[in-house]
């Protein structure tokens, strides 16, 4: 697990994201894919504290496995990807852009996302085993 640092805050959110193409059409291949994953490095050149850890795709949804600091929302995140990605695919792709009608986006409006962190058993026993284990800090015999 790796903790990472801001100004006023030390965090681990990783967070396990499914974004679904509009109307679930099936567009992703090996090229596009390639595209898509080149345009998310363009996405953290912009906005730097997005760190994507695993990417990958089926035909008409993507995965994504990333790291975002607790002062930006989810929806912010997923509402930067979707934005950013969905011009640059049309533009790149003209098939893309006769799949949907003028003005409809690539992807659908809703998402699923979910925290990928310690097992719930780690931290139970973590919290649990507060104050009863010495790491050896305060020792101190007394003679």
């Amino acid at each position: 697990m790796e903790v990472k640092r801001l100004s006023h805050c030390v965090y681990h959110c990783d967070y396990h994201l499914v974004i679904c193409t509009k109307y679930r059409k099936k567009i992703f291949n090996a090229g596009i894919f390639a595209y898509f994953k080149l345009q998310l490095a363009e996405v953290v050149s912009h906005y730097p504290f997005i760190e994507f850890i695993t990417v990958n795709h089926d035909v008409d949804h993507i995965h994504l496995h990333l790291s975002i600091p607790p002062t930006i929302s989810v929806g912010k995140v997923v509402g930067i990807i979707k934005q950013n990605t969905s011009r640059e695919l049309k533009q790149k792709f003209p098939f893309i852009k006769q799949t949907y009608l003028p003005g409809v986006a690539v992807w659908s409006e809703g998402y699923f996302a979910s925290t990928v962190g310690i097992d719930s058993r780690v931290i139970e026993k973590y919290i649990l085993d507060q104050g009863k284990r010495d790491a050896g800090q305060t020792k101190f015999e007394y003679t």
